[in-house]
């Protein structure tokens, strides 16, 4: 009787504990308002030098916002197109990819079928002026304002091409670009469909349904494979459509659970599905994140198919677009989300944000169950059922991509040959790669080793402590080794080097979908998926591994 009274009282009192903590968080907010704008006020009128307060506000916000989660940020009314164009796909403008060389900013690929492809400019091409407005030392954002616009408006670019003395002009009319979801698609002679995924926005689910009963209309199906990697994510209700296309009707696929009522829902498989036999893989990296995860944990939950590659990024927030007073917007974290077996795949938990770090975390989570009682932890990502892991780049590749050399050298090459051989086909030969040899030696190109780096601490340390003077013969004798093997670097490391070379001039002449193609032909992701599939090693793993065995 006396628990029972105590369970009542409590019930009573709980709501009404809600409401004093609301009332004084309200206070707490008036005051704080109240203690700004007297701050903002008394800048203005006493400080030495002019303000700008639509600056010092927004500098404001941005601080206060810093100390929440990386993905709640504020939208000010110049940058609302571009958080239009991270639901939709779509933007006004001439259609390309540019890059900030510390000087210009450079057109890295344009997309076919747009504007700036159209009108023939390529990737290399350095932006001078755009509508007479100088664009030296203006970066990536700067120029990307200038270039977009209304639909049908003019662009009138002034640009400097690689081998070309005098710069060139283009007169564009932007369009309305849409970024496509599927930038790549095809059967492979062994019967396996293969379609990479780049985005979430508008239509995706639409867009991949369409591709696959194409596929699957003109050819008898040994599986499918979704690649996913390095697809960030968009738009939840795409992500749950796709997994419709192979779950049935009526389950559950992700569920948001918020402070605000509105936050907590559950999305289900809403229509009958496409396929519930072929056999399915997912293809996923490090950088496959929110609707990316959901589409991957959601497969696996349900033992519907095998996931393939490195674990993924984390991300299990749910964001909204919510509208602020003078047409700025803000995008807040709401939820978490979480996945069939129950598990949300966040990473990094932001509510202690200094007991943490962006480095991923190795050990295992709660653990949950899918369909058939197979073992999935919670938070880290997606863990794949398949482990494919890549060697890192050696530093001397590393180098040679981050600062641009294969990327310059891929222009070169371009102003060089008018045509290649098919994006599949085209192989970097000894006369291509002794040419880039030859083209980063004359650029002056040179990196440091942590090698070197630890020599050089070495020398201070026996400096310190005296010792150097007797070491010295034996630090020149290792300095002299290691200089004669980082002299091979460009040798020993040619495999990796003629992949990203190879990717980077196809790209040139294939656009995004030769870029995906050549990068297929050596993918051992895409190999082992060809190896579960069609149980080609005769162990069926396919169904080994959905069974948890």
């Amino acid at each position: 009787m006396k628990n029972n009274l105590l369970t009542l009282i409590l019930a009573l009192l709980l709501p009404i504990g809600l409401v004093a903590q609301e009332k004084q968080n309200n206070f707490e907010i008036a005051k704080n308002i109240d203690i700004y704008n007297s701050l903002l006020r008394e800048l203005n009128l006493n400080y030495v030098d002019e303000i700008n307060p639509g600056e010092l506000n927004e500098t404001a916000i941005k601080a206060m916002l810093s100390g929440l989660d990386p993905y709640t940020v504020f939208i000010p009314e110049s940058d609302i197109e571009n958080a239009r164009f991270m639901t939709t796909g779509e933007y006004g403008g001439i259609g390309a990819l540019i890059q900030y060389d510390g000087e210009l900013t450079r057109i890295s690929e344009p997309y076919y079928g747009w504007p700036a492809q159209k009108a023939g400019l390529v990737a290399g091409d350095a932006i001078i002026e755009v509508n007479g407005v100088d664009c030296h030392k203006k970066n990536t954002q700067e120029v990307s304002e200038l270039l977009k616009g209304q639909p049908g408006t003019e662009a009138k670019l002034k640009i400097k091409r690689y081998g070309t003395e005098k710069p060139m002009e283009f007169t564009l009319k932007r369009e309305k670009v849409k970024i496509d979801n599927i930038p790549y698609y095809k059967v492979f002679d062994n019967g396996v469909a293969y379609l990479s995924l780049s985005g979430f926005t508008r239509d995706a689910a639409r867009e991949l349904k369409d591709k696959f009963m194409e596929m699957r209309k003109d050819n008898e199906l040994k599986g499918f494979i979704l690649d996913l990697r390095g697809n960030g994510g968009g738009l939840m209700n795409e992500a749950v459509d796709i997994v419709n296309m192979f779950i049935p009707k009526g389950k559950p696929v992700v569920s948001m659970k918020g402070k605000a009522a509105t936050a907590n829902s559950i999305h289900s498989t809403m229509n009958d599905p496409v396929d519930l036999e072929i056999p399915l893989a997912i293809l996923v990296d490090g950088n496959s994140a929110s609707a990316s995860e959901i589409v991957a944990g959601a497969i696996q939950d349900y033992d519907r198919g095998v996931v393939i590659g490195e674990r993924t990024f984390g991300k299990g927030l749910v964001q909204n677009i919510l509208p602020l007073s003078y047409n700025t917007q803000m995008k807040v974290t709401v939820a978490h989300y979480y996945i069939p077996s129950g598990r949300c795949i966040q990473e990094i938990d932001y509510s202690h944000k200094k007991d943490t770090t962006q480095v991923k975390n190795d050990s295992l989570g709660k653990p949950f169950t899918t369909m058939h009682g197979r073992t999935v932890y919670e938070g880290h990502g997606i863990t794949p059922d398949v482990k494919v892991t890549r060697d890192p780049y050696a530093i001397v590749t590393a180098y040679l991509y981050g600062k641009s050399f294969i990327f310059d050298y891929a222009t070169k090459f371009y102003s060089e040959h008018k045509t290649i051989d098919s994006a599949d086909r085209f192989q970097i030969d000894e006369a291509t790669y002794q040419d880039f040899m030859k083209f980063v030696k004359d650029k002056g190109f040179s990196y440091t080793t942590e090698s070197e780096k630890a020599i050089e601490r070495l020398k201070k340390t026996a400096k310190e402590e005296g010792y150097l003077d007797k070491i010295q013969p034996q630090i020149e004798q290792l300095e002299k080794n290691l200089a004669a093997e980082k002299d091979k670097d460009l040798i020993n490391n040619r495999k990796d080097i003629e992949e990203l070379l190879r990717s980077e001039i196809v790209s040139r002449y294939y656009y995004q979908k030769g870029r995906i193609m050549a990068s297929l032909r050596n993918d051992p992701d895409l190999a082992r998926a060809f190896e579960i599939l069609l149980n080609t090693n005769g162990k069926d793993e396919y169904h080994s591994i959905l069974a948890g065995k």
